[in-house]
């Protein structure tokens, strides 16, 4: 199970830059002209969390595999995307298949580098890009929908359902506000919605670049761009793209006396992909052993049938039962044994809510 994040903004405002640090690759062509990101580059970066190091140091697992987060690096958007304008339909379509919007704002100010609009204002940023998404999901609803009503008044039970959830999605629209706001009052509706792929109906978390003296405690921008998330129920965290680009350069034993030196306690990496986490609501569960500690993540609300399926979908067809325990309970009791003799290993059937942090074997039969 793969999640995947599009990292989005209008051009020069330190996309690339900050795709390139965060999957410590030079795979996207950073520079200061519009569009020189033209096909979507693609990056898996490893979810930084203690307690996988932990878990393998009890194990004496001889490997450590940390869970995947995808981030793609989407060409610059301009006015006039949803038009077709620039890279227009290719942006629109790149977002349509990403689980999540990191939207990248500029909230420094550098001469030498070209603002399309030749000003600094991340609000204004972030309202072109959202009003091409707006739009773009305007055009395509105004003519879905009459559609889908004209099936259900024939009998379409489906598509009835459909005309009224996206209806409501529409009349959000029309008021300038983005389809992520519709309500839907059952699983049937979420179901709906979900399959509209509406481009607003997206998850947001932006991403104030900032200059590095102002890397720990952010500016009089971001502060704008946080009272802008909080409104909207959105996420907000603030980077340096400049110092991770930096950080990615660096042997690891380097980076924490480098971050502290600039009063960081952890990278922007670390930052993105635990507010990503939260924006997609994801847990992590553990699988360890003497050959590998590894990590999953999987939808908050899984059952472990469904975490099972995250390792391979055989787990999940034929699976019996999940032996688990508690990641504090694991590490106090010095490993599985130790948990199993205090009582703490359970036996969980295939209703069992998996919890972030679980320790999982999975039986299963095929």
């Amino acid at each position: 199970m793969g999640f995947r994040c599009g990292i989005v903004g209008l051009p020069n405002v330190g996309k690339s830059t900050l795709f390139n640090a965060l999957t410590e690759t030079a795979a996207a062509q950073a520079a200061n002209y519009p569009f020189c990101t033209i096909e979507p580059n693609v990056g898996n970066v490893g979810v930084p969390d203690p307690r996988l190091a932990k878990l393998a140091e009890i194990a004496k697992s001889a490997k450590v595999i940390e869970t995947q987060l995808g981030f793609v690096d989407i060409a610059g958007l301009v006015r006039g995307a949803s038009k077709g304008e620039g890279l227009g339909n290719q942006f629109l379509g790149n977002i349509r298949e990403v689980d999540a919007i990191v939207h990248v704002l500029r909230c420094f100010e550098n001469d030498d580098i070209q603002h399309v609009d030749n000003r600094v204002d991340p609000i204004a940023d972030a309202e072109t890009v959202e009003t091409e998404l707006m739009l773009s999901d305007l055009e395509s609803l105004e003519k879905r929908v009459p559609n889908l009503a004209k099936k259900g008044q024939q009998g379409d039970k489906e598509a009835k359902l459909a005309a009224v959830v996206l209806g409501r999605a529409l009349d959000l629209l029309r008021d300038g506000k983005p389809a992520r706001l519709t309500e839907a009052n059952d699983a049937e509706e979420a179901r709906v919605l979900d399959q509209a792929q509406l481009l607003t109906a997206k998850p947001v978390l932006y991403v104030c670049n900032v200059n590095e003296e102002h890397a720990a405690a952010g500016n009089d921008y971001s502060a704008r761009v946080f009272a802008k998330a909080r409104a909207e129920g959105a996420q907000a965290v603030v980077v340096s793209a400049a110092i991770e680009a930096e950080i990615a350069t660096m042997p690891a034993d380097e980076r924490g006396e480098f971050l502290s030196e600039l009063g960081l306690e952890e990278t922007g990496l670390a930052r993105v992909i635990r507010a990503g986490y939260e924006l997609l609501h994801l847990l992590t569960f553990f699988t360890v052993g003497p050959k590998e500690a590894r990590a999953w993540t999987i939808e908050a609300g899984s059952k472990a049938p469904q975490a099972a399926g995250a390792i391979h979908s055989d787990f999940e067809r034929g699976f019996i039962r999940a032996e688990t325990i508690a990641f504090d309970d694991y590490v106090s009791c010095g490993g599985e044994a130790g948990a199993r003799d205090a009582g703490k290993l359970r036996q969980e059937g295939k209703e069992y809510v998996v919890h972030d942090g679980d320790v999982m074997l999975f039986r299963f039969n095929v």
